[in-house]
């Protein structure tokens, strides 16, 4: 750092990672006064409800709809990937098991089962490709 000509060191922060700087902005943390959260015992204004940890209380009709509707495809999403996980088990169970044929006929299971969740959204096209992609290599390498 130069000033008026003369080369003056930068300052050294103690407790500081090698290259940091202070920041100039105030922190934004939970602890701060910037913190978003109620105060603890505050609730509702007028109703002085008071919503568990993660509660979602809705403004409108639709907005509780909406809810509503995330709980059980929430639901039904966790369900079917849960299936998805068992049938991919079932496969690295046989392939373990050493029985090629059972590992084959598990694999076969569990292709239309990964497949399913794909049309669905639910599991994205390239991990699905890449679940099914490294059982075949697995089910081919074995003797």
């Amino acid at each position: 750092m130069q000033l008026n000509g003369a080369i003056v060191p930068s300052p050294v922060y103690v407790n500081a990672p090698h290259g940091a700087r202070r920041s100039r902005r105030p922190r934004l943390t939970s602890s701060g006064s910037m913190s978003r959260l109620p105060a603890p015992g505050s609730g509702h204004p007028r109703t002085g409800d008071v919503p568990e940890n993660g509660d979602f209380v809705a403004n409108t009709k639709s907005a509780e709809k909406a809810a509503l509707q995330a709980e059980k495809h929430r639901a039904r999403n966790v369900a079917l990937r849960s299936r998805m996980r068992t049938a991919v088990r079932g496969v690295t169970a046989a392939i373990a098991g050493g029985n090629k044929e059972a590992a084959r006929t598990s694999y076969l299971k569990a292709v239309p089962v990964i497949d399913s969740l794909v049309s669905k959204q639910i599991v994205h096209r390239n991990k699905a490709a890449r679940h099914k992609s490294r059982l075949a290599a697995r089910i081919r390498a074995m003797q």
